[in-house]
């Protein structure tokens, strides 16, 4: 077989296929990339069993064909290349040789009917979002997932799909964000949880993206079609906890405050707070903000006084930095709001503002508890 394509084109989406092989696999075939010639059209797919990824290039070829190429060597190979067309041609003797302006590279190949099979989806729902808004709910949820392998239900992110709006939802049981959109809404009522590699692909290529992606989903598999590009994944098996239930609904004391000048604040302060806990302590009173942290160990501590809009009884309440530093560095908004009921209860912080219209964002952030 032999097709001749641009090196940079080439590339470009081997690069983004690259993403899905493993460093060490199981199956030494994992480490390929399976060309499939069909005319002017080659299929290329990357897989590490749990996830597929292929997309579709446009070729000059008159063949057919299908192998399995290194896909390190490959990619190291391309890298090197300025703009030029390549000439791919397999041999007999299990060879491909790829011909530039310059010289000629031989690498093996394998046979490319012992690379896995991607999943045919059976029987599955579909439904259509557009790739920015995709790429937005995976970036705004992805970083509140956990790692805990004993709860693995909790190490991807829940897809919520109505007939009302589309709701992603990802805790680690210290945080949560709930991210949901009114505009967008699914023909029917579906429930799965996406594994972090996929999704984290996903993002990658869809940011900033005006194409339509197709999710159609079965019990156990998810598949995304965008442009010429599929992926196909395993869904996490599991009950998702019943996240609505731990969201506080009544939360009387409610405190606005510039988004940027808290996020900085909560950063120096706790630098000098215990390297274990990272707690900082968030003490309200009138229309002043009190932000401490103190590592006893060292006799470290520091303290900073902002101003904010406060409505409620005053308070002292713990919170891990960390948790409260991502979550304002995840927020695009010039103000936020975090609401309070109890020391021992969970913050609500939300953005007053820079949402699109039907777009909500809820993070929760758990206390922790303040030793006086």
């Amino acid at each position: 077989m032999k097709f001749i394509v641009s090196s940079s084109y080439l590339l470009k989406q081997l690069q983004v296929l690259g993403g899905v092989i493993n460093n060490s696999n199981t199956l030494p075939i994992l480490d390929n990339f399976l060309f499939e010639l069909d005319n002017n059209s080659l299929t290329v797919s990357a897989s590490d069993l749990e996830t597929t990824m292929s997309a579709k290039l446009e070729v000059e070829s008159g063949d057919e064909g299908i192998i399995a190429v290194p896909a390190k060597l490959l990619l190291e190979t391309l890298k090197t290349f300025p703009e030029q067309p390549l000439t791919f041609v397999a041999g007999d003797n299990n060879t491909i040789e790829i011909s530039s302006n310059h010289g000629k590279y031989a690498l093996a190949y394998a046979d490319g009917e012992e690379f896995p099979k991607a999943v045919e989806l059976e029987d599955p729902s579909a439904t259509n979002v557009m790739g920015d808004i995709l790429a937005t709910a995976i970036s705004k949820t992805i970083f509140a997932t956990g790692n805990d392998d004993l709860r693995p239900v909790m190490s991807g992110v829940f897809f919520q799909f109505s007939t009302e709006s589309l709701t992603f939802v990802a805790t680690d049981a210290h945080k949560l964000v709930k991210y949901s959109r009114e505009d967008v809404k699914a023909s029917q009522s579906a429930e799965f949880i996406m594994p972090k590699k996929p999704l984290n692909l996903l993002k990658g290529i869809l940011a900033g993206s005006d194409t339509d992606v197709l999710i159609e989903y079965n019990e156990s598999n998810a598949k995304f079609t965008f442009d010429e590009t599929q992926l196909i994944c395993r869904l996490i098996d599991g009950k998702y906890p019943n996240y609505e239930a731990v969201i506080p609904k009544e939360n009387p004391n409610k405190l606005s405050i510039a988004r940027t000048q808290f996020l900085n604040s909560v950063r120096r302060v706790s630098i000098f707070s215990n390297k274990t806990t990272h707690q900082i302590r968030l003490k309200i009173a009138g229309a002043e903000l009190n932000i401490s942290a103190e590592d006893i160990d060292y006799s470290n501590k520091a303290e900073e006084r902002l101003t904010c809009d406060y409505q409620g009884d005053d308070m002292q309440i713990g919170f891990n930095s960390r948790f409260l530093s991502e979550m304002l560095n995840n927020l695009n908004a010039d103000d936020v709001q975090l609401e309070m009921s109890l020391p021992n209860r969970a913050g609500i912080l939300t953005p007053t503002d820079g949402l699109d219209e039907g777009e909500s964002v809820t993070m929760l952030v758990m206390p922790v508890m303040l030793n006086n």
